[in-house]
């Protein structure tokens, strides 16, 4: 006699080609983050999900809200799932959004070509995937018949590669949803239950625009910016020394990913704009963390010498994000043992607890009070899928076996 975790598998089994198809519709509708015009992209799921017998809530954010996130347009879906009274109601959480495919691709970032057991497309790992495997494994779980208590809700979100907050901030705000647990997009061979997290900050230097004939007559802003650089690329040395307790998590960093400035190659730059990115572990306090950088920014400005009769440079410091660290609550012990247990057994090894140096949108659902957890279809590490860069990729196989963990975890926490 097979038990229902066997059913479950071979419901999955039968039916993963179509889960695959699915996926690849989903890798073919681009979702480039910036420009961030992702409502298209959730019409296009709905439908598929529709087909399915999943209907969608569509909840299209209002264009002053997008626009003020630097996004273009966004409609969040959620797929409600009602079983039987009491028993706790589950979140899905995977989001649409990605980064732009950048250069160097050998598959087309868009074609969800298949080639030696991987599927390639930009977000066919982090974390188009993962919708695949949440609405397959609701659809496992449904053909069972089995008497269920709870519900599954399948949230699909379009802003997490810029923050989050008009997505499943969005949502919870509302009082759209308020699951009792959450999952979200991860990979298959661990279970996240911490992460860093991030602020990221503008610093505009403001010096004086001259001729480069006579460049003595003005402040070269990018000369300054440099000097600020300097102080804060200083600043990782430090950081070394600053250790988190949290397994996967090493220290705090920072970078500075963006630079814009100057008008033409003969002018003295008058102004340059600097983005930066901290990486906050979860013992660090943000507040802290951001007026540390303040008065970085602020002391090495005030050091900047320009030149004689030259105009003294001006700063100005703008907070763009402040994504808080995932920190684990009590609660999440029923997911983390659920997965861990039906992780081992499909993947045949042990499934670890640990926190990762990235950071999520789980944050808002942990800050208000749910317990969640990371987990999905993927590698060991980002850099193994290629996420992010060129050939991004998912190993199939790690879908089908992500898919029946997630499947067998809501039969435990439902069933």
């Amino acid at each position: 006699m097979t038990t229902p975790q066997q059913q479950l598998d071979a419901w999955i089994d039968a039916h993963f080609d179509e889960e695959v198809r699915f996926l690849q519709e989903l890798v073919r509708v681009p979702t480039d983050t910036p420009p961030g015009n992702n409502a298209p992209h959730a019409e296009r799921t709905a439908g598929l999900l529709e087909a399915m017998g999943l209907q969608a809530e569509k909840h299209a954010v209002p264009e002053a809200a997008v626009k003020a996130a630097g996004l273009q347009s966004i409609t969040n879906l959620i797929v409600r799932r009602r079983y039987g009274e009491g028993g706790r109601t589950i979140a899905l959480n995977a989001h649409g959004d990605v980064v732009p495919p950048g250069e160097g691709w050998t598959h087309d970032p868009y074609g969800g070509e298949i080639e030696d057991g991987r599927l390639y497309g930009r977000a066919a790992a982090v974390s188009k995937s993962d919708i695949a495997s949440f609405t397959f494994a609701i659809r496992a779980l449904e053909s069972l018949g089995a008497p269920l208590k709870g519900g599954v809700e399948l949230h699909v979100t379009y802003d997490e590669e810029f923050g989050g907050e008009v997505g499943p901030g969005w949502l919870l705000d509302r009082g759209l949803s308020r699951p009792d647990l959450m999952i979200a997009a991860g990979f298959s061979y661990q279970v996240v239950v911490a992460h860093n997290g991030c602020l990221q900050m503008e610093v505009t230097v403001h010096g004086d625009m001259a001729h480069a004939a006579i460049p003595d007559s003005g402040t070269d802003a990018l000369q300054a910016a440099t000097h600020i650089l300097e102080a804060l690329y200083r600043l990782n040395a430090d950081y070394l020394k600053i250790t988190s307790q949290v397994e996967g998590i090493t220290h705090p960093y920072l970078n500075v990913g963006l630079i814009q400035g100057g008008t033409n190659t003969n002018v003295i730059p008058g102004k340059v704009v600097l983005r930066l990115d901290r990486r906050m572990i979860p013992e660090e306090d943000p507040a802290e963390v951001e007026a540390g950088l303040r008065r970085t920014i602020e002391e090495a400005a005030a050091r900047f010498d320009p030149p004689r009769g030259g105009k003294d440079i001006r700063v100005e410091i703008r907070r763009i994000l402040l994504a808080r660290a995932m920190k684990p609550l009590p609660g999440n012990a029923p997911l983390v043992q659920a997965i861990q247990r039906h992780g081992q057994e499909i993947f045949g090894e042990p499934i670890p607890a640990v926190g990762t140096p990235l950071y999520t949108d789980v944050r808002l659902y942990v800050e208000r009070g749910i317990p969640g957890v990371i987990y999905g279809a993927g590698p060991r590490t980002v850099r193994e899928s290629n996420a992010k860069r060129a050939d991004e990729h998912l190993v199939l196989e790690d879908l089908r076996r992500a898919t029946k963990v997630v499947a067998r975890s809501l039969l435990d926490l439902l069933g």
